[in-house]
């Protein structure tokens, strides 16, 4: 068969529809050109016809992902038994032959590594939370705490792509692209998915993070993330070249989108259609980006909310202040990542630094959210990709520990709509090794972040290479007893 030919019999049923629906993409060449704007708000929109499914109690989300993952028994599932029991084995019918890393599987002790940090009970519901997270115990009551995490995932990358992803090898769409795909975006001028990354103070040398993780795998491309950048202009390739003027601009990609139609006319490719809406959509963030990123109409006093680091750009205090200004302008999912979790060892001296850089702005950004009256409609995540163990992982002193990575159990805290504040849902053994009560998987929590969005997880699909796709794959339970 003719190649040109074949590649028009490949477009697929949702294309055709979307073409006919579209009269082949007038609407997007119609918001390319400046034409009328209700047609263009129509086209930005986006979005499946009939989501969301059911009333929403959240419109958007941040996602405050700690990459390398956090120690829950040095910040928040608190045993006390564990002192008593400092530098003894970890007793075989705790462990139960599970699996281990090869960074400790070869050692021949397993000695407990209690906590050295103070724990003491916060708020009216009496949240017990680490010494080294006293702004975020400020706002106990307005979180729910779950601490039954599990998963199947024991390293880095395939446990940090399975959060972000819904799968443990790398592909799919980032949770931020199905919302993308799902709901569309409710501002026009900038993208309905944002990335920002920044580095922990604790461990500077933490795991790497790739692209991929916001990407928009089988899905089209337009609804992958976009990333924001810590130095220089916040998004590449935004600004005009030197002597390319604004209107030389316009101009150009008036013609280009023209051209654009005719190979889509010919091809039916729904990826051209893809690149005549970034293309646009590129255009007016030169103007909406800008104003975004410029936060020195911030008063004094969000900048004291937030903490020093809020006024120096790429930290998290910074990128967790940008997460407010977007949400605020209507963008959809939010992902922030920050690296140097990873203690394997001297934990006691990089989780300092690690809390130092995150607890505030943390704090702050669900107190900024609350006053402002979005938290009602928005949806905060806090947390990583597994847990830590809680034996030492080298060698145990008076002063010094490390974790190796543990899926058995972690916790995560989430705040705001659709989430009932002030609740510690599930619970631990007193070795903090395996979950004995409502246990909560990945797939879980992705079904009831789409279940906040007012979304049936069992429903958002794509076919893709011959079947249908869901983030939840063909797993997940919506954990109704943390919904408010």
């Amino acid at each position: 068969m003719h190649p040109i030919l074949g590649n028009s019999l490949l477009v697929t049923r949702r294309h055709f529809f979307g073409r006919a629906a579209t009269g082949l993409g007038v609407a997007a060449l119609a918001s390319l050109l400046g034409q009328e704007q209700a047609g263009a708000e129509e086209a930005a929109v986006g979005g499946l016809p009939g989501l969301p499914h059911f009333a929403a109690k959240a419109k958007r989300v941040i996602y405050l992902f700690q990459s390398g993952a956090p120690s829950q028994m040095d910040l928040f599932d608190y045993k006390p038994m564990l002192a008593e029991r400092r530098g003894q084995e970890l007793p075989d019918s705790v462990r139960r032959g599970q699996r281990l890393t090869g960074m400790t599987a070869t050692q021949s002790s397993f000695p407990i590594a209690p906590t050295k940090y103070k724990f003491a009970q916060h708020g009216e519901t009496g949240a017990w939370l680490s010494e080294l997270l006293p702004h975020t115990a400020r706002i106990a009551d307005r979180l729910c705490f779950v601490k039954s995490m599990h998963t199947e995932a024991i390293n880095h990358d395939p446990a940090v792509t399975f959060f972000q992803t819904g799968a443990q090898l790398a592909g799919r769409p980032s949770m931020g692209a199905w919302l993308s795909y799902g709901l569309g975006t409710e501002n026009r001028d900038l993208p309905a998915f944002v990335a920002m990354v920044s580095q922990g103070s604790g461990n500077p040398n933490g795991q790497p993070l790739y692209d991929r993780l916001w990407g928009s795998g089988f899905l089209p491309t337009k609804y992958q993330g976009v990333k924001f950048r810590s130095a220089g202009e916040p998004v590449l390739y935004l600004s005009n070249p030197a002597g390319v003027s604004a209107d030389g601009r316009r101009r150009m990609l008036d013609d280009l989108a023209r051209l654009n139609q005719l190979k889509l006319a010919e091809l039916g490719d729904p990826e051209i259609s893809t690149r005549i809406a970034q293309y646009e959509l590129a255009y007016r963030m030169q103007t909406s980006v800008p104003e975004l990123t410029d936060v020195s109409n911030e008063p004094a006093h969000v900048f004291e909310l937030y903490g020093p680091d809020a006024a120096k750009p790429g930290t998290y205090a910074a990128n967790c202040l940008l997460a407010r200004r977007l949400v605020e302008r209507g963008v959809r999912f939010v992902q922030l990542f920050h690296r140097g979790w990873d203690q394997h060892t001297s934990l006691p001296k990089q989780i300092t630094g690690q809390a130092r850089d995150t607890d505030q702005a943390s704090a702050a950004l669900v107190a900024d959210l609350e006053q402002r009256g979005l938290l009602d409609e928005t949806l905060v995540v806090w947390g990583g990709e597994f847990g830590r163990t809680v034996y030492c992982q080298g060698r145990l002193t008076a002063d010094d520990y490390g974790r190796d990575h543990h899926p058995r159990c972690f916790t995560i805290w989430l705040a705001g709509a659709g989430i009932k504040p002030g609740v510690s849902h599930g619970e631990t053994d007193d070795y903090c090794y395996n979950v004995v009560r409502d246990p909560v998987h990945v797939h879980d929590l992705h079904a009831t972040l789409l279940y906040c969005l007012g979304i049936d997880h069992t429903r958002l699909t794509f076919k893709s290479q011959g079947r249908y796709y869901r983030l939840t794959d063909v797993h997940g339970n919506v954990v109704k007893e943390i919904l408010a």
